[in-house]
């Protein structure tokens, strides 16, 4: 369990650096995007931690259409696109790619007090919501750095 002084109800199980390890989002988290949030196209943005600098970009920079349940620890195919998470409202200008953006930040020492918030709300709903042990539960879980 990571613990973080400054928001000690948010307790994930995994580092983003291991959510990708177990090959998390088939590979495609880090893909090029265009953000309609932004309106600003968007590459390479994985390179900006360096815990993640040995992980291979196969493993996490790969097109949606491309999606590689092989390399997911549970090996099913789960999550939806960037324009899905964009139109419910789960994108904000932070972090154009979503909540896993949000955590390498906040794990790096990235402070923005509102969205903090938000997103550990989210993390707390998520972790309280799915309690059935399928392996999809067990692979979006592992999205959000909690393992079963």
């Amino acid at each position: 369990m990571i613990l973080f002084t400054d928001h000690p109800e948010f307790k994930p199980d995994l580092t983003p650096r291991q959510i990708f390890q177990l090959g998390s989002f088939g590979g495609t988290y880090w893909r090029p995007i265009h953000s309609s949030i932004t309106g600003r196209n968007y590459a390479n943005e994985h390179r900006k931690f360096d815990f993640l600098s040995d992980i291979p970009d196969n493993m996490m920079t790969l097109p949606w259409s491309d999606y590689n349940k092989n390399i997911n620890r549970y090996k099913v195919k789960v999550g939806t696109t960037l324009e899905y998470w964009e139109s419910k409202g789960w994108i904000t200008k932070h972090d154009p790619y979503g909540w896993v953006q949000w955590y390498c930040n906040f794990y790096n020492g990235r402070r923005i007090p509102k969205e903090d918030d938000r997103q550990i709300k989210r993390w707390v709903a998520i972790k309280k919501r799915f309690t059935r042990k399928t392996p999809a539960v067990a692979q979006t879980l592992q999205h959000w750095g909690i393992s079963l």
